[in-house]
């Protein structure tokens, strides 16, 4: 971990015709209301949610479902800007990779120490999971950025859909056949189990949701934050480029909604449908952002989802940590995290109520720590 005391910088360019700040503020703010809802959805206090709070059992999707495509769809939008501008500048590609290479590495070390704390059981540790999906994807786009122009790029994304989609459906699994997509007998939870073993996703031990095959759509998903990034850089009128954003993410939203006939809409598999409809959404959703934040400068209560946006990975980190300690300690019989529950947030509302605000009183715990971060112009930089 590479701690350091710096002011607020860019992660990257700002294109013709945004606003001149060194800080595309609403890339920020994106990041940051992904990150407020991932620590919404991930910290319940009961076992009782709303059904939209949750993910989808198996296909389909929730609002929940749409957070972690956006981080990596946000990170391939940084990929363009902050290379992008480096690139030009004359930074050699070489430098650039081996930065790439050393941020992938310590983010996945990050990754292995949420699901190793607090027992460090290394022989059943995860050694898949959130941090290590982003710091793949980001290390593989980011090459595939440094080698190829736009174009590509376009024929990566669809050579990993295209195989991802052709194994899952062509390749046989042992007493299921070709095309099986049940929980147990679709080919990518087969090769968990056989690869991962007791290294797989904890709830599970047989497979992994963020697990080996489904990481080639998943980097499709980074490589379509690269394209908006592309679309940001194009040297043409604010108005335009966020007319192409919203074109392209609606045709991105009609291409998964059409590919789910053949290949449903499925987190846990992280099939193409599910990469394209969840791109698109991002295109849409950011674009609306860049007008009101960045064009329109509407700042009035997005201050918030910027510093959240701005320490991103250490919200998180201290999230799961946090969570897992408060499951750990012990009042009596019961775990700190149910006694405050128990305590303080059943008495006064129904079940799925009280669950609610126990993970909103955390998502504002974690704004006070981002916050205090913010104000002493500190940010974790790897």
């Amino acid at each position: 971990m590479n701690e350091t005391v710096v002011r607020p910088k860019t992660q990257g360019a700002v294109a013709p015709d945004l606003p001149s700040s060194k800080r595309l503020i609403s890339l920020d703010a994106f990041r940051g209301i992904t990150m407020a809802l991932m620590v919404l959805v991930n910290d319940a206090g009961g076992d009782q949610s709303y059904a939209p709070l949750e993910h989808s059992k198996w296909n389909g999707w929730t609002l929940t479902d749409t957070v972690f495509p956006s981080f990596l769809w946000i990170v391939g939008v940084a990929i363009t800007l902050s290379l992008g501008k480096r690139l030009a500048s004359g930074t050699p590609k070489r430098v650039l990779f081996t930065q790439s290479l050393r941020r992938a590495a310590i983010l996945y070390v990050f990754g292995l120490i949420v699901y190793l704390f607090p027992e460090f059981h290394f022989g059943s540790m995860r050694v898949l999971g959130v941090l290590q999906r982003i710091a793949i994807c980001y290390l593989v786009a980011s090459a595939i950025y440094l080698t190829t122009r736009w174009r590509g790029q376009m024929v990566w994304l669809g050579t990993l859909f295209a195989v991802y989609w052709m194994a899952m459906t062509l390749i046989p699994v042992p007493g299921y056949g070709p095309g099986n997509l049940s929980v147990e007998g679709n080919l990518a939870h087969y090769v968990d189990r056989v690869v991962l073993g007791r290294h797989n996703y904890a709830s599970t031990r047989t497979w992994d949701p963020e697990g080996i095959i489904s990481t080639l759509p998943a980097i499709g998903t980074t490589l379509l934050g690269i394209m908006a990034g592309h679309l940001l850089r194009l040297k043409k009128e604010l108005t335009e480029r966020l007319v192409w954003m919203f074109i392209v993410g609606n045709a991105l939203v009609a291409a998964g909604v059409m590919c789910n006939t053949w290949l449903p809409i499925n987190k846990k598999l992280w099939t193409d449908s599910f990469a394209l409809f969840m791109a698109g959404l991002d295109f849409v959703v950011f674009a609306i952002f860049i007008w009101f934040v960045d064009a329109l400068k509407f700042r009035r209560g997005i201050q918030p989802l910027v510093i959240f946006g701005m320490n991103a990975i250490t919200v998180y980190m201290v999230s799961e940590l946090l969570a897992s300690a408060l499951d750990i300690v012990r009042v009596g019989d019961t775990s700190l995290h149910d006694w405050i529950y128990q305590t303080i947030f059943a008495p006064i509302a129904s079940p799925m109520n009280a669950s609610l605000l126990y993970a909103i009183c955390y998502v504002l715990v974690m704004y006070l720590l981002a916050y205090g971060l913010y104000k002493r112009g500190w940010f974790l930089r790897v």
